[in-house]
């Protein structure tokens, strides 16, 4: 099963979310599975359609996400996703 990563800032919105263990094959399929154990969780990561939003970056192995569209990018049983909240500005 893919392990599962987050920022700490995002407990500040998700008061349960701790690092975790999804069986799931593709990003997609994880968030999915996130969105189930922490309701809400799939809204602050992804957009109405299903794209990743621009303020949220997601690592599976040390790699960032090549398929922010659909999600697509596979996880494999011994995979880390990260999930980061993306910083911009100046």
């Amino acid at each position: 099963m893919a392990r599962v990563r987050f920022t700490p800032h995002l407990v500040r919105f998700f008061p349960d979310l701790c690092e975790c263990e999804v069986d799931a094959a593709s990003v997609r399929d994880a968030v999915q599975e996130l969105d189930r154990r922490f309701r809400g969780l799939a809204a602050y990561l992804v957009d109405e359609r299903g794209a990743l939003r621009k303020h949220v970056v997601i690592f599976v192995d040390e790699r960032a996400l090549i398929d922010r569209e659909t999600l697509a990018d596979p996880l494999g049983p011994a995979s880390t996703m990260y999930v980061f909240q993306a910083l911009s500005g100046g």
